[in-house]
C-alpha cells in the first residue's frame, strides 16, 4: 500500500512539473507568446492621466494645419488662464470662484503637456509664431497664426488690474476676464472641430466646448450675484 502510495505521488510531482514547464514555454515565445502589457492595453489606457507623472502619448493618426495651430495657439491660452488662477490665490473671496479656480488648474496644465506632447511627435514647434516652415503633405490651409492676436488673451493692463485687485472686487474682475478668456478658447475649439483632422485634438476640441462653455455660464451667474 505505501509503494503505490508514494508511486502515486511521484506521479503527480512529475505530472505537475511538465505543466509547469508548458506554461513556461508558452509565456517565453513562439507562436503562442503572450501578449505584453502595453499590446493589449487600449490607446486611452496607455495615455497618461491627468495630474500623472507619465509622459502624454502622442495623438495618433493623421493631422493637419488646423491641428498643429489648434495646439500651438491654445497652449498659451491656457497658460494664461493658469497665471490667472495663481494670481487668485489669495485674493478670491467667494467660494464658487475659488472652486472654478481649482478646476481650470486641474484641467489645463494635464492638457497643456497633452498638446506639448502632440506637437513633439507631429514635429511642430510649441509656437505658432516660431516661423518655421517644414512643409509636408499634411494638408489644411492654415497660416502660422499669431499669439498676440488670438482671441479672449488678456492684455498686460488686465492682468494687472487682476493682480491689484482682493476680496469681491477681484471675484467680479475675474469672472469678467475669465468669461472673455473661456469665449476665445470655445471659439478656437470650435475652428478645430470644423477644420481639424486629427480624431484626438478634435476630442479635445469637444472636450474645451463643453467643459468651458459650462463655466462661462457658471461665471455669469456669480457676476449676476455679486
Amino acid at each position: 500500500m505505501r509503494a503505490f502510495t508514494n508511486r502515486a505521488a511521484r506521479t503527480s510531482a512529475l505530472v505537475g512539473a511538465v505543466a509547469a514547464a508548458g506554461l513556461l514555454l508558452t509565456a517565453c515565445g513562439g507562436d503562442g507568446a503572450a501578449p505584453s502589457a502595453s499590446a493589449t492595453a487600449s490607446p486611452s489606457a496607455t495615455a497618461a492621466a491627468p495630474g500623472s507623472a507619465a509622459s502624454p502619448a502622442p495623438a495618433p493618426g493623421p493631422f493637419n494645419d488646423a491641428d498643429v495651430l489648434f495646439a500651438q495657439m491654445m497652449i498659451p491660452h491656457h497658460e494664461q488662464a493658469l497665471e490667472m488662477a495663481r494670481i487668485a490665490d489669495g485674493r478670491a473671496e467667494d467660494a464658487d470662484v475659488k472652486k472654478l479656480v481649482a478646476a481650470i488648474e486641474r484641467a489645463q496644465d494635464p492638457e497643456i503637456r497633452t498638446m506639448r506632447a502632440w506637437l513633439k511627435g507631429w514635429d511642430r514647434p510649441e509656437s505658432a509664431d516660431d516661423g518655421s516652415d517644414h512643409g509636408g503633405g499634411h494638408g489644411g490651409g492654415h497660416g502660422s497664426g499669431s499669439v498676440s492676436g488670438m482671441a479672449g488673451m488678456m492684455s498686460e493692463q488686465d492682468m494687472k488690474r487682476l493682480a491689484a485687485a482682493e476680496g469681491k472686487e477681484f471675484d467680479r474682475a475675474f469672472a469678467e476676464l475669465m468669461i472673455a478668456h473661456h469665449e476665445g478658447a470655445v471659439a478656437m475649439a470650435e475652428d478645430e472641430r470644423k477644420d481639424g483632422l486629427n480624431a484626438t485634438a478634435k476630442k479635445l476640441a469637444d472636450d474645451v466646448v463643453r467643459t468651458q462653455s459650462a463655466e462661462i455660464a457658471e461665471l455669469r451667474k456669480i457676476l449676476d450675484r455679486l
